[in-house]
């Protein structure tokens, strides 16, 4: 067993009580839903029978599902962002890929779902919750991801006397093989300067799934296509205003980037935890490997820099709780710092155990250490939900000012 070093180092003076039982909970509800089925998910190439539905279900089963909702439909907590984010460093720390199905599931998804109506949220989210059904968001498209301008979309949705006729493709979309619902973004006709978002029924007709995507890691976080062709959307499935969808997304990628930089903290905690231990039991030159001072100080800085990222996600996740409609920054500086440093710390842990981390499995002795796993799926932190360099613009230009960055 591995020791979580996280227990000794980490103190929390801040966080509330209620969020400390929640990770009490993710973390049991973690290791008997997630744990037994992690290293498989990891593994196995993506496919549409591939969907984690054990994992994923047994989350729900669980009640983690409901940390994001009020008492209505779940926890009703006073820090439901902060909640869920907590939940996802927790995911994360065994499984990135099923953390960022999390992610879609319990905060992207949410988030839009408190534009609709009170009748489809009634009926949808008792359906999220129970993980029953499986949610996914749509904005990215194959000529867009970053730059999310409503000039750029393809996806076209024109108006009709009862709703609205969608066509186009979305393209890495999380949760789609599920068949579930998806909150899309798209251009309010053709020509249109402005943006709509639309939850959509994905067993509607003119909805086709493409095959599903075969990545480098994330292999649990199954995308593919969304291809739509005339698919009749009713009004009531209207997120917001016509018009207005480009603030839906955008207030749903914010909370996401402090979820996804909350998963980059739960791998660079698991990185570390094995690193410490490889220090601590591996022999070299008649001494422990951590005898060396290299490895001493840059371990210490990692703990340092964790500890860091860690308030960073928290800050921004309260901010969010609060109301804070300023806690873009902040959600910038969390995605980028707690990925990046998710990705340094997995090459330096597998610096540390040689050849042994850098293989997936020890031919004669069948030794595996996760790390290779890890490092194919810290890259795409970087990257999805806005790319880090799209949140340093963003930092500089509330440091610097719009005028000047532009």
């Amino acid at each position: 067993m591995i020791e979580r070093t996280q227990d000794r180092m980490t103190h929390d003076v801040w966080l509330p009580e209620e969020i400390v039982r929640v990770r009490e909970l993710a973390r049991d509800a973690v290791n008997r839903s997630v744990v037994p089925y992690a290293r498989e998910i990891g593994q196995r190439e993506e496919s549409t029978e591939s969907f984690p539905w054990q994992a994923f279900r047994g989350l729900a089963d669980e009640g983690l599902f409901g940390v994001p909702f009020g008492a209505d439909f779940g926890m009703g907590l006073q820090h439901p962002m902060l909640g869920t984010c907590t939940v996802t460093e927790e995911i994360a720390y065994h499984s990135s890929s099923l953390a960022g199905v999390f992610d879609g599931q319990c905060i992207l998804v949410p988030q839009t779902l408190t534009f609709a109506s009170a009748e489809l949220r009634a009926r949808l989210i008792p359906e999220l919750v129970s993980g029953r059904m499986a949610f996914a968001f749509a904005t990215t498209e194959p000529d867009t991801s970053s730059d999310l301008t409503a000039a750029r979309l393809r996806t076209v949705a024109e108006e009709t006397s009862d709703g609205f006729i969608v066509n186009g493709r979305k393209r890495w979309i999380t949760n789609s093989v599920a068949r579930g619902w998806v909150s899309v973004l798209v251009r309010a006709g053709e020509g249109s300067d402005r943006a709509t978002m639309l939850l959509v029924d994905l067993s509607s007709p003119g909805v086709r799934i493409g095959t599903p995507d075969l990545k480098m890691g994330h292999r649990g976080q199954i995308t593919a296509d969304i291809e739509f062709t005339d698919v009749h959307v009713p009004r009531s499935n209207l997120l917001g205003k016509a018009g207005g969808g480009m603030a839906v997304a955008l207030s749903a990628l914010v909370r996401g980037r402090i979820g996804i930089g909350a998963a980059g903290v739960g791998v660079a905690q698991a990185a570390v935890d094995l690193a410490v231990d490889r220090l601590r039991t591996r022999q070299v030159f008649g001494a422990p490997l951590g005898a060396m001072q290299h490895w001493q100080f840059v371990m210490a800085q990692r703990a340092t820099e964790i500890e860091c990222a860690r308030t960073l996600y928290q800050k921004a996740a309260t901010l969010v709780d609060r109301g804070d409609r300023t806690a873009e920054p902040e959600a910038a500086m969390a995605k980028a710092y707690g990925t990046r440093l998710a990705n340094d710390v997995v090459r330096e842990a597998i610096q540390i155990y040689g050849a042994l981390g850098f293989a997936r499995q020890v031919g004669e002795t069948g030794e595996s250490v996760r790390l290779e796993e890890m490092y194919r799926d810290a890259k795409i932190l970087e990257i999805f939900e806005g790319a880090n360099e799209l949140q340093q613009w963003i930092i500089a230009r509330r440091l610097i000012g719009r005028d000047i960055t532009g």
